[in-house]
């Protein structure tokens, strides 16, 4: 307890008696009683041989009990085991190299570590760390070509993460690195530690290829990124048909039935080779383990094809489709629960194009607006 807050009341003997009350703080002083406590208690590192000089091998973690002024900062000494000065150690407790190390000419190092709190008179713990000498790294990382597909309305593209790079590497300790080429850095960012992709904003229409490539600190290998991104046009959102299919994830959809259901739906509902298909938006439907696609099918004029027509098509060739993927229905108007009678419902799209979906898998990522359906019953 660091404080107390007292209230003392004096009363004197008189008719009536009268009294009043002063408040009385006591601050208790901490005094350094605590030393400083290593997590955990003793440490293993390794280094792979030829790392450069100041490579860090490992970062200290010290806590203190007492109050500030007596624990942090932490001065760090290395009391034993570094007689050579093969290690460094800096004031934040990250451990170094400070030569080139080989394993063939040592394969283990101990060193006795001293943390030292600020206090008066000062505190001290130590404790021990194993830095095991391995080889530097014989294999090559692998990377799987990642392609990723961006649906946007005009011009309105947040950004944000649009997939991540999966790489491996059969050197048990090598650390993957990964790099961007600098003249792609004003449209596209790439993490360094897990290889997440990132869009900034305003991408335009069109095809990115991404110069991307991952390092373990000896072998540099380029991976193949490449970015489609299609801008939604308005008109789209008027002759949109929904696919409902039964038991899939959007994950599972994008890695494992996208490319071959794109293709059965291809020769399904194109009347022409210079027809275009577009995938606008997938998202699960709420409560269920089904999932809606919305696509619409763009004339080689220009203009789109109508529901009605493409509902048509889709009925004739349903058994096509579900040999790749189980279609649970097809939806134009979307009305479960409306109760029309003699009316008929009516169906309005709205797409949030500030609210994206990223549906990453190892080799597709597919980055879409989220979608409303409103249906009412009109006369």
């Amino acid at each position: 307890i660091s404080g107390y807050s007292l209230v003392i009341q004096a009363r004197d003997s008189g008719t009536p008696p009268l009294s009043s009350s002063v408040t009385v703080n006591v601050d208790i002083s901490d005094v350094n009683d605590n030393s400083p406590v290593f997590t955990p208690a003793n440490y293993t590192a390794v280094i792979q041989e030829n790392k450069p000089v100041g490579t860090s091998i490992l970062q200290l973690v010290v806590t203190d009990k007492d109050s500030f002024h007596n624990g942090p900062p932490f001065t760090f000494t290395i009391l034993t085991g570094n007689e050579e000065e093969e290690f460094t150690l800096d004031p934040h407790g990250v451990l170094r190299s400070a030569v080139i190390f080989k394993h063939m000419v040592a394969t283990e190092y101990v060193l006795c570590v001293q943390a030292k709190d600020s206090g008066k008179p000062q505190q001290v713990s130590h404790t021990y760390v194993q830095v095991r000498v391995i080889e530097e790294s014989i294999h090559k990382p692998t990377a799987i070509p990642l392609e990723i597909f961006i649906v946007t309305m005009e011009d309105d593209f947040p950004g944000g993460v649009i997939g991540k790079i999966h790489a491996t590497d059969q050197d048990v300790y090598d650390v993957l690195t990964y790099t961007l080429k600098s003249e792609q850095k004003s449209l596209f960012k790439v993490n360094s530690h897990d290889g997440k992709i990132i869009a900034l904003g305003g991408l335009d229409n069109g095809k990115y290829v991404l110069n991307v490539s991952v390092s373990d600190g000896r072998f540099q290998v380029p991976i193949d990124v490449v970015v489609h991104v299609e801008q939604l046009l308005q008109e789209m959102l008027q002759n949109t048909v929904t696919i409902r299919f039964e038991n899939v994830s959007p994950e599972d959809f994008v890695g494992l039935h996208m490319h071959g259901f794109r293709r059965t739906l291809r020769n399904a509902v194109l009347s022409q080779k210079q027809d275009s298909l577009h995938i606008i938006s997938i998202q699960p439907v709420a409560g269920s383990n089904q999932l809606d696609m919305l696509f619409a099918v763009q004339m080689h004029n220009g203009g789109f094809y109508k529901p009605a027509y493409l509902i048509q098509k889709l009925t004739n060739a349903r058994r096509h489709l579900e040999n790749v993927i189980r279609i649970s229905a097809i939806l134009e108007k979307n009305c479960s629960g409306l109760d029309c009678q003699e009316q008929h419902c009516e169906q309005s799209l709205s797409i949030d194009s500030h609210s994206l979906m990223t549906y990453s898998t190892a080799r597709i990522s597919f980055v879409c607006p989220r979608f409303y359906r409103n249906v009412r019953c009109m006369c």
